[in-house]
């Protein structure tokens, strides 16, 4: 009757050792490290530059744990704070001789102390928030004006290019704050431009304006299309600095919008702020401009003579010096999208997508540059360099591809960087927060003891209250906090204050399946049931009330971690999790306890399961 078969043990056992494999790495804690990525969108980080580091680690006398390279950046770990100092310096003076000019960013961060037989079964601590860890909070303003500038910046260019291609006379174009401004001479020459502007730019409200031969055609941005561009600047300012703190290897970076026009930015784990200031603020455009291959500019190649005029000398990736032409085809704005793929010949390319405007001018250029080649470059901090420069080889339209000397690799990173972009808008640091390690590591005791002193408290009173049967209990609630912490660590989630205080709510409400089991069986032998009869009846029937209980309790659980943010979703998860492993626990788990410890004995005539109240017996008085 109370006997599990073999299988379920097997389970258990198996979730045991699951639970504590996964919770293992986060009794580690955590070591100062310093972390080597790309400072410049055109140098990348490969296990040659892991090389390099050791042996300027080697030569400044510095004994670092482990140096290794995870795919984007390159991690070395010590023992103390004062190494990682001195190891930084020696890792910045080896990779970077020009500090003005750095090719790599060398800064400090935090990483797990588990040891690597664990990393390599992919059992990873789970991920501390700002509160727990320490780090920097950034708050960011963002400049709508300038987006909306640009805006009308962008809407000139396009005007000009439409009436040019119908042949519609015009006197200039302007812009006036955000207002783009025609002039005309022509009555009718401006009444057929209205027409064609409305047609093609209907986020633009169209008034026209003046007498005589002083006419004018005034576009002003329709309160629908602020806020369109308005929101489209916010969320591509986001994606580009979601792109930026990938650099610095952060595990789970908060970036998220508050309010209309600011963003929010925590990095756990960072002590390096003006490291951080610095990636957040940097600003990347994209250019295309056409390579000068005349006999004049290989000569300034080969240094017997100087550039021509109206063209500059840059570094293309790989191949050395270059001479491209002053005059911009194309930036960044115009481009939608870009993709790495293959060629007709199933050689790696990059798949770009250019808006309308792009379009016609990649139309126009290629048309009269065939077999010409054409430089695609990146500029940061008022440096650029030449990503790649490819030889057109038919008339271009909105879609074309980039092929040539490239690997798959090389394919993938160019079409990231041509994805990268720029930030839509400026933006400005208006609060910046640094919460350091050691308020962090208060913050980690204080919730740690408040879990385990619930745990303790619980376990107290159930061991008194119900005896073995809260024994029991109490193992159960030790496995469900085992199988919680392995799962967040599974998950890989972020640990916070508020993520601590749903698990010691999880192990208060944990308890109850349990109190409901342990208060049936007490009922069953009030009713007079055998001590096996009531184990069996006890848990078969509180069953239906405990799935009850946690149903509503997750329902309530999900509306929180789907409308939720932030600190209340962190909360969500860890009280959904725990819901669902105290079913588990508490019902499995403690009755594969109860059922070895009884289950066997034939002749059990009582079970230690507290004082069970019997009501006594009517007393009938003898009749005189």
């Amino acid at each position: 009757m109370n006997r599990y078969p073999l299988w379920k043990y097997a389970i258990l056992v198996i979730a045991l050792l699951f639970g504590t494999l996964y919770t293992l790495p986060n009794l580690f804690g955590e070591a100062p490290a310093v972390q080597v990525s790309s400072a410049k969108v055109t140098v990348k980080v490969d296990d040659a530059l892991t090389q390099r580091i050791q042996a300027a680690l080697k030569e400044a006398g510095v004994q670092a744990d482990y140096v290794q390279f995870d795919g984007n950046s390159i991690k070395a770990r010590f023992g103390d704070t004062d190494t990682q100092l001195k190891a930084k310096d020696a890792i910045s003076k080896a990779l970077n001789p020009d500090a003005a000019d750095p090719a790599y960013i060398v800064a400090l961060n935090l990483l797990s102390r588990s040891p690597q037989w664990l990393s390599s079964l992919h059992a990873f601590p789970m991920y501390l928030g700002l509160d727990l860890r320490g780090g920097v909070h950034f708050l960011m303003q963002v400049d709508m004006k300038s987006a909306l500038t640009k805006k009308a910046e962008a809407t000139a260019g396009d005007v000009r290019s439409s009436l040019r291609d119908k042949n519609i006379r015009h006197a200039g174009i302007n812009r006036d704050g955000n207002d783009v401004v025609v002039a005309f001479r022509d009555a009718a020459q401006r009444t057929a431009a209205e027409a064609l502007l409305k047609e093609q730019q209907p986020d633009f409200v169209w008034t026209p304006q003046g007498q005589g031969s002083d006419l004018s055609l005034v576009g002003s941005l329709s309160p629908k299309a602020q806020v369109s561009v308005q929101e489209a600047a916010l969320k591509q300012n986001i994606t580009t600095l979601h792109n930026r703190v990938n650099e610095l290897g952060v595990a789970e970076p908060v970036i998220q919008q508050q309010g209309l026009d600011r963003v929010v930015v925590q990095l756990p784990g960072v002590q390096d702020t003006a490291k951080a200031k610095d990636i957040i603020g940097r600003t990347a455009t994209l250019e295309l401009r056409m390579v000068d291959d005349s006999a004049e500019a290989q000569a300034a190649l080969s240094g017997n003579g100087p550039v021509p005029f109206g063209t500059e000398r840059y570094i293309d990736r790989g191949f050395g010096p270059i001479i491209v032409k002053r005059q911009v085809i194309l930036t960044g704005d115009n481009l939608n999208d870009a993709q790495p793929g293959f060629d007709e010949n199933h050689n790696p390319a990059v798949h770009l997508t250019v808006d309308a405007k792009g379009a016609r001018v990649m139309k126009e250029v290629s048309r009269e540059n065939v077999g010409k080649r054409m430089a695609i470059l990146i500029f940061e901090k008022g440096k650029g360099e030449v990503v790649t420069a490819p030889r057109i080889n038919s008339e271009l339209g909105n879609r074309f591809q980039i092929s040539g000397a490239m690997t798959t690799q090389e394919a993938s990173d160019t079409a990231l960087l041509l994805r990268a972009g720029s930030l839509a808008a400026p933006m400005e640091i208006i609060e910046e927060r640094t919460i350091g390690p050691s308020l962090g590591k208060e913050n980690i005791e204080k919730g740690i003891a408040s879990v385990a002193g619930g745990f303790i408290a619980v376990t107290v009173f159930m061991c008194i209250y119900y005896a073995l049967f809260g024994a029991f209990s109490a193992l159960a609630l030790g496995f469900n906090l085992l199988l919680l912490v392995a799962l967040l660590s599974l998950m890989q989630a972020t640990m916070s204050l508020p993520g601590i205080a749903a698990m010691a709510l999880a192990l208060g409400m944990a308890i109850d399946a349990n109190v409901l089991i342990n208060e049936r069986i007490r009922e069953e032998l009030r009713g007079g049931a055998s001590p096996q009869a009531a184990i069996h009846a006890g848990y078969e029937r509180a069953w239906a009330t405990i799935l009850d209980s946690n149903v509503t309790t997750l329902i309530a659980g999900l509306a929180l971690l789907v409308f939720g943010s932030g600190p209340i979703k962190g909360f969500a998860v860890v009280h959904c999790l725990g819901i669902l492993t105290s079913m588990f626990s508490s019902v499995v788990f403690s009755r594969a306890l109860v059922n070895l410890w009884y289950g066997r004995k034939k002749k059990l005539k009582s079970l230690a399961i507290g004082q069970v109240w019997k009501p006594e017996p009517d007393v009938q008085t003898p009749a005189v």
